[in-house]
């Protein structure tokens, strides 16, 4: 068949190269001038299956307002007269219970999980490099009580067989040598001693070099307009450099994949929540992350990637906007300068912003539509990176008829 992929972020380039490998006809637009040039750009770098949680959970509505009255706060809310919006948080709301909480990340984990063991089948059938690190993600703890709260997320772990450490300050420092420099008050942390780390925007680059190799058509700098549908099914993508026309279509546009669906009737529950990172280069490696840290309190990670510190986090309800405040600039700096301390010229530092593309129960959007030649294959929010291999060839054995090594019908849109 020929596919036709909306979208050249991670999601898109991965789904891509493992049609392409099915023996499909694979081409691939994007508005932008080359691969991962958006959300996929500056990620935080992390790949934790282990940590792949929906934000989603008990005790979420009351941590927000506290949240949102502090000066360096993970959660920023700009209210805006957006249907969209309202209808995303009464959502995201009425999943922040227990068993939604547990069912939610069972399918998280799930995916994440077998994404990972699909990234590194793929990295050792091609040889691909992207900074990538295998030394674990250490999650740390500054209060007592959020230690303490760690109970229900080591039970899903124990119950999916997903290796762990719980961790004191010393465990912590030992992990992480850095930590030795840092005067921030460390009550413990959980570490996943199998989850690794590398550069997406690398990674991305350059797989769809290899997929243009295996035949990928890669169509950029073309302005997606609308999906066109006749007699029940999609007949072309409408760009602003004429129509496309395929076999298939995959929608892989993140945050941007309900804008076009809408049209054809497709209510898909996935809105943007903006995130920030800083690029930081190294100047002591002695005082700099080894792999991935994850600060509870700020939700905030640090992750070394060669010679720089990418630190990503926070969540902003903001629509669409893409601007760069000052405050959130300085909100990561306090992060890594404070538990990291030395590290890095942060006065160097490159300041970016993203747009994840979260559903409300934090599970992404992969699968069948009710339209027999469409399918989607985005909302993977904070975790696209982790995630991104799996759900690739996910999508690519249900385009192609096959059943996919993972229990799949539960991340349609059908769910909704």
């Amino acid at each position: 068949m020929k596919i036709v992929i909306l979208g050249a972020g991670v999601i898109g380039v991965t789904s891509a190269w493992y049609l392409a490998r099915a023996g499909h006809e694979v081409t691939v637009i994007d508005r932008q001038q080359g691969a991962a040039l958006e959300t996929s750009f500056a990620n935080a770098g992390e790949i934790s299956p282990g940590y792949a949680s929906p934000w989603a959970a008990p005790g979420v509505p009351s941590k927000a307002l506290r949240w949102l009255f502090m000066q360096h706060s993970p959660l920023i809310l700009r209210p805006r007269a957006d249907p969209a919006m309202l209808r995303w948080l009464v959502a995201m709301l009425g999943n922040c219970n227990t068993d939604a909480y547990r069912l939610n990340k069972s399918r998280m984990v799930r995916l994440a999980e077998y994404s990972r063991d699909v990234l590194v089948a793929l990295r050792e059938e091609t040889g691909i490099h992207y900074d990538e690190r295998s030394l674990g993600t250490l999650q740390l703890f500054r209060r007592q009580k959020d230690f303490d709260a760690i109970a229900k997320d080591v039970e899903v772990l124990r119950a999916d067989g997903v290796p762990f450490e719980v961790l004191d300050r010393e465990g912590c420092t030992a992990a992480e040598p850095g930590l030795a420099n840092s005067a921030v008050p460390i009550v413990g942390g959980l570490r996943l001693p199998h989850d690794e780390t590398g550069d997406c925007f690398k990674f991305t680059t350059a797989l769809a070099a290899m997929a243009r190799e295996a035949g990928v058509e890669f169509l950029f700098d073309r302005g997606i307009e609308a999906i066109v549908s006749s007699g029940g099914r999609i007949d072309h993508v409408r760009t602003d450099r004429g129509a496309i026309t395929g076999d298939a279509y995959l929608v892989a546009l993140g945050s941007y994949s309900p804008l076009l669906l809408a049209p054809l009737g497709l209510r898909l529950p996935v809105y943007p929540v903006k995130g920030y990172s800083i690029t930081v280069p190294i100047t002591d490696e002695a005082r700099a992350p080894v792999s991935t840290l994850l600060d509870e309190s700020l939700k905030i990670a640090i992750t070394r990637l060669a010679d720089r510190i990418r630190v990503g986090g926070m969540a902003e309800i903001s629509g669409y906007s893409r601007d760069l405040p000052i405050a959130r600039r300085n909100t990561l700096e306090h992060c890594v300068g404070s538990l990291f301390p030395g590290a890095g010229n942060l006065e160097a530092a490159q300041f970016w912003t993203g747009l994840r593309p979260m559903t409300p129960d934090g599970t992404p959007v992969i699968g069948e539509t009710p339209l027999p030649n469409l399918f989607l294959n985005t909302g993977h929010g904070t975790l696209g990176w982790t995630m991104a291999c799996g759900s690739g060839r996910v999508i690519a054995d249900i385009i192609s008829g096959r059943a996919p090594d993972i229990a799949s019908a539960d991340l349609a849109i059908s769910r909704y």
